[in-house]
């Protein structure tokens, strides 16, 4: 392992409009590779080491949705048959069988499973109990602690909820964004909030363990007053979690290209609003009994809705994804799925792992990996990395720590390293000040 003392740091970027800005992964996906593929498939052939443990997590990728939202980035398809989605679902159980078959997955069990989309909820009753009986066949789920769904208001209807509930789901994440006919329209939210209550309602009455509520920060056409009055409406409904998301534009959204082309005729917050209405909004959530649990969501009670698909994943857990574009980390290494539908399926058809690229990490960037993706959650904890890695991490992101610092967005002790409110709002634009210099001013994905 090289010295971490010599990684270096960059200076404060300046915030662009549009782009990405939200990390799920390092080193950047720009610099996964399909040359990387070669050691990839060569690992998953070795038997799993002795001390990796048997448990893994699963995300299930669902790209199906009624209608594309405007700030969407997410691989998703509209209006697709019924047909289509069967064929779909057969590629998923696939893939899982060509895993399940290798030396470096035998006898692993499931820990968490994560369905996300698009639009999970889009999926027929029969669907969901033919996907997640093919799933639970291949990869026990006998010790599952947490399956989580994600539900669109419209779809979260009553006989879908009791097929998750039989299903094994434990969490319902219903993505509401905000509580505003008309700030939903503009967005292409195709639920109204008349229908996002009716389902949180009918999701409470089914008797999930844990229910979220997804809002977003910053969408076209919000105001101050539209914000925190969905916000308020959604501390009277009282879910176990809230998550907010600050609204980001990559370029391959229609909100991106309704900006590019000048026809975008709606207000857009800037990012220091954005982030006033986030840090306010928690202030909100914590007077109403809640506490923050990262720096996107807030739990009433932490040590019971936690969250392990993420909270594991950023202690470095193995996680598998099945799916068009999903992106796994299993054993160090990085890959990502073929991002067409069509190509997953017709390698899966063919026989072939449905692979497009990939990435091997070193010991050095497995802990700026665990480091940055901790830091989301508002707290590094110093013992952790020097028994894991054996570095203490304010060694070698000694300068970004000090600088970040002294502006008010972290405080250092002894024991940890934490964010303050401030930083809280900004972590994603904090973290690549950590990468490794040949990580940074690369493009993200």
């Amino acid at each position: 392992m090289p010295d971490a003392g010599t990684i270096e740091t960059t200076g404060w970027a300046a915030e662009p409009v549009v782009g990405s800005y939200f990390v799920a992964a390092y080193p950047p996906f720009s610099q996964w590779t399909e040359a990387a593929l070669v050691e990839c498939r060569q690992r998953l052939t070795l038997p799993r080491p002795p001390a990796e443990e048997g448990r893994i997590g699963l995300y299930v990728h669902i790209p199906f949705c009624a209608e594309r939202c405007q700030y969407c980035y997410y691989l998703s398809y509209a209006g697709q048959p019924p047909a289509r989605v069967d064929a779909y679902i057969d590629a998923l159980l696939a893939e899982l069988d060509f895993y399940a078959g290798q030396p470096a997955l035998a006898d692993r069990r499931a820990d968490f499973v994560y369905f996300g989309g698009g639009t999970p909820s889009q999926l027929s009753t029969e669907q969901v109990r033919r996907l997640q009986r093919g799933l639970a066949a291949r990869i026990p789920w006998t010790s599952v602690r947490e399956v989580t769904f994600e539900c669109a208001p419209k779809t979260a209807t009553a006989p879908m909820l009791e097929e998750l509930r039989a299903a094994g789901v434990t969490r319902v994440s219903l993505g509401v964004q905000q509580l505003d006919d008309e700030v939903l329209a503009k967005n292409g939210r195709i639920h109204s909030v008349r229908e996002a209550e009716r389902a949180y309602a009918d999701i409470r009455r089914t008797g999930f363990a844990i229910v979220n509520i997804d809002l977003m920060a910053g969408l076209v056409g919000e105001s101050d007053e539209s914000f925190h009055r969905s916000l308020d409406r959604v501390v009277e409904l009282g879910p176990d979690t809230v998550t907010i998301y600050q609204l980001e534009i990559p370029l391959n959204t229609p909100l991106y290209k309704a900006i590019r082309d000048g026809r975008l005729e709606w207000h857009l917050p800037s990012w220091d609003v954005k982030r006033s209405r986030l840090q306010e909004a928690f202030a909100r959530l914590e007077r109403a009994g809640y506490l923050r649990r990262d720096a996107y969501a807030a739990a009433r009670d932490a040590d019971r809705h936690r969250f392990l698909y993420m909270t594991e994943q950023y202690r470095g857990a193995d996680l598998l994804g099945l799916g068009a574009s999903a992106f796994s980390y299993l054993n160090g290494v990085h890959h990502q799925n073929l991002s067409s539908s069509d190509a997953y399926m017709r390698a899966l058809k063919g026989g072939t792992p449905p692979l497009n690229r990939a990435y091997v990490l070193n010991e050095q960037e497995r802990l700026v990996r665990e480091f940055v993706l901790q830091l989301k959650t508002g707290r590094i904890d110093r013992a952790y990395f020097r028994g894991k890695f054996g570095v203490d991490p304010a060694r070698p992101f000694a300068e970004p720590l000090s600088r970040f610092a002294a502006d008010g967005w972290l405080e250092i002790d002894d024991t940890s390293i934490s964010l303050t409110p401030e930083g809280f709002s900004r972590v994603d634009r904090l973290i690549p000040s950590f990468y490794l210099p040949e990580h940074r001013g690369v493009p993200y994905s």
